[in-house]
């Protein structure tokens, strides 16, 4: 790959004119935006007419002028994104709190299948809430297993098969359809992880036959840190799948202030406590760009980001541990090297921002919307360079920042 090659590649990008709709730091080439996507110019506007006019003038009269519907609307701006109906997602709470709900909600629909199955090495938070949600249901446990032994795992036992989608550090992907099927053959639900997914690659729930997902709003959705996360619930699901969180936002008549709690239909039950009016706006801001976007050409453009990178990084001595067919993987590349810390480090003091992960990867993210095929190149020829120089030797990139 040559500047010359990238430089025409870009000149015939159909996704060109999105870059120019983010705000692009001067000096900077972005390669994280897998784990907090850039900003939209247009949430800048969205939102200070929120904190100045909705929230500043209108005051509390703006729920009823957009604020109390924002999670079904938002929700239903991500439902083409994974394949799903505008009715089947709802934008709420966190990735971790919606995760939460879900294993609770499939561990009590039938008491004989008390174990939730996932992947060793599935990202951590995962677990973590796991464990937190079979806690809270007598009987429950989590059974976690190495990716290869899998398929061997599922039994009449299991009520809940708990994947990601695209693995956070090697982007290796599932075939959804394949292991959803798996999952009900067995006799369990299917919840997947869309976090690294969705923005990134084409997903298709009800292609699929999913039961449930999660998903976050701040990496490839550009809704800021810390931004909603969304909820999916396949039709046949709705009305047998509790909320565990029963929050009066839930509740079918929030405003009757009832002492008992009565379920509201469809996807307004997974809703707990007041939203996030804020990040809601953002996420709605970030989401707006998507309207009528071909994710055939975000996938394209991905595969030929991943090429020029790929060919950098193997050109530098790094070993790539993502999988090199297109279909096999998410948007973001991942090496191994045991100084990968201090060369992440480097880049960054070069301009040239992607993250690490321990114990030993590099892991930059190709988000076709903000990225030219000139950027990435750049980056990979300072890529070889600090290898080459040993630039990452320096003492000051040894030293652990607090967020990796």
């Amino acid at each position: 790959m040559t500047l010359a090659t990238a430089e025409a590649l870009d000149a015939v990008d159909p996704l060109a004119h999105y870059r120019g709709q983010f705000a692009q730091p001067e000096g900077v080439i972005y390669l994280d935006g897998n784990s907090l996507g850039q900003l939209p110019l247009a949430t800048v506007a969205a939102t200070h007419e929120l904190v100045t006019q909705a929230w500043g003038e209108r005051l509390i009269r703006s729920w009823n002028e957009g604020w109390i519907d924002a999670p079904q609307r938002v929700g239903a701006m991500v439902a083409p994104l994974i394949g799903a109906d505008a009715n089947e997602v709802i934008a709420a709470d966190s990735t971790s709190v919606n995760l939460y709900k879900l294993i609770v909600a499939a561990l009590r629909i039938d008491p004989s299948r008390n174990v939730v199955l996932s992947e060793a090495g599935n990202f951590p938070t995962d677990l973590h809430v796991a464990e937190g949600a079979v806690a809270a249901v007598p009987g429950a446990q989590l059974r976690v297993v190495e990716r290869g032994d899998l398929a061997g795992a599922l039994g009449d036992d299991t009520a809940l098969l708990m994947l990601t989608h695209v693995h956070y550090k090697t982007a290796e992907r599932f075939d959804m359809a394949t292991w959803t099927k798996a999952a009900q053959d067995a006799g369990a639900l299917m919840c997947w992880d869309l976090s690294h997914s969705v923005g990134a690659v084409a997903v298709e729930l009800n292609a699929a036959g999913a039961d449930m997902a999660v998903g976050c709003g701040y990496k490839y959705l550009n809704g800021g840190p810390g931004a909603p996360a969304f909820l999916y619930v396949a039709k046949r699901w709705q009305d047998r799948l509790h909320n565990p969180l029963s929050g009066w936002m839930g509740h079918a008549a929030p405003f009757e202030f009832a002492d008992g709690y009565e379920a509201a239909p469809g996807m307004k039950r997974w809703l707990t406590g007041t939203p996030s009016v804020l990040g809601l706006c953002a996420l709605e801001s970030g989401l707006a760009l998507w309207d009528g976007i071909d994710l055939s050409q975000i996938e394209a453009k991905s595969a030929a980001l991943w090429n020029i990178f790929h060919a950098a990084g193997i050109a530098a001595g790094l070993e790539c541990i993502t999988p090199t067919d297109p279909v096999e993987r998410g948007s973001h590349i991942s090496f191994r090297h045991p100084h990968a810390y201090e060369i992440v480090q480097a880049m960054i003091a070069r301009g040239v921002i992607g993250d690490f992960r321990d114990p030993d990867i590099l892991r930059f993210g190709l988000t076709p919307m903000t990225l030219s095929h000139v950027d990435v190149w750049r980056a990979g020829q300072i890529l070889g360079e600090i290898i080459e120089h040993g630039e990452w030797q320096k003492p000051q990139f040894a030293i652990r920042n607090a967020v990796t």
